[in-house]
């Protein structure tokens, strides 16, 4: 049976705030775009820097819609805390964790982040009409505008209505099309990450890792329960520093030295082929959208310079 679920649209920092944090280590997966039409492949993916002009025009044509009817909103960083990064499969920078740790220091960057959040501030010291007022600005009043089909076959809804609307259907012109295809580029990360811890060649790999952590003096049978069984929960006390940097640490080298670390991403790669190839019709016109609103982008911004 097909699940549904009602989603508005969502106005970074005016509704929900501008930035996500998980338990332990946190956002921003790092990995370089598709650069061609290999076996399986899509079309390229669009660089760093071209998605920053999309995102960069997306907040241009939030303020000036919501200025237009009566409310403040200030565009927001797109990458607020650079430094965060997701380790989906096991933490393989020894670098990184040695600085960092899980990085609890980034979820206090990202706790600060958006408590200090000026739209936040904005909205909040709003009253309670106005606040009102202010999302129905943001995401209009009807939450089934568009609707879209997650590969999981969730349905999401939202308004057509509203700024965020207002933007994306500036920039993609098609807001359905764009709406279904934002969710399905937003469902294939998980998607993908699954496929690999569930993948055969992961599990065998994660048995010299558990070895290597033993020899340590850390009995852990996975990354995973690792992760479930010595990292806080949101609201429990962090771990001592020293400590969450010792086993972060262990956790990286062991990554390295068991050979787990490399088929992760060599899995992580074939997964993503695999992946890409399933949805393909999906992912093109995904990025026949991007590529089309890139245009688009550039005048907004050039309009504010």
């Amino acid at each position: 049976m097909t699940r549904q679920r009602v989603k508005q649209g969502v106005l970074l920092a005016v509704a929900v705030g501008c930035v996500a944090a998980g338990a332990g280590v946190v956002v921003a997966e790092q990995r370089p775009p598709q650069t061609g039409r290999d076996a399986g492949s899509v079309v390229r993916d669009l660089t760093a820097q071209e998605k920053s002009r999309l995102y960069r025009a997306e907040q241009l044509l939030l303020r000036d819609c919501m200025r237009e009817r009566g409310f403040v909103y200030r565009p927001v960083p797109q990458d607020p805390v650079p430094q965060a990064r997701e380790f989906p499969y096991v933490l393989d920078d020894v670098a990184w964790a040695r600085k960092h740790g899980y990085g609890s220091d980034i979820q206090r960057e990202l706790t600060r982040v958006r408590e200090e959040d000026v739209n936040q501030r904005y909205f909040r010291s709003l009253p309670a009409d106005r606040r009102a007022q202010a999302l129905r600005a943001a995401h209009g009043r009807d939450t089934k505008g568009v609707t879209a089909h997650a590969p999981d076959g969730m349905v999401l809804q939202r308004s057509a209505e509203g700024c965020q609307s207002h933007a994306e259907r500036v920039l993609y012109g098609d807001l359905a099309a764009w709406f279904q295809a934002r969710v399905t580029l937003d469902s294939l990360p998980g998607i993908r990450h699954g496929q690999v811890m569930d993948d055969p060649a992961f599990a065998r790999a994660v048995e010299p890792w558990a070895r290597c952590m033993r020899a340590n003096g850390h009995r852990y049978a996975s990354p995973a329960q690792l992760r479930k069984d010595a990292l806080p929960r949101p609201g429990e006390p962090a771990l001592a520093k020293r400590k969450e940097i010792r086993l972060a640490v262990a956790e990286a080298r062991c990554a390295a030295d068991s050979g787990l670390a490399r088929t992760a991403h060599a899995l992580d790669r074939t997964h993503t082929v695999r992946i890409h190839h399933q949805y393909r019709s999906a992912l093109d016109t995904a990025r026949r959208l991007q590529r089309g609103a890139l245009p688009r982008a550039d005048e907004v911004i050039d309009d504010t310079r």
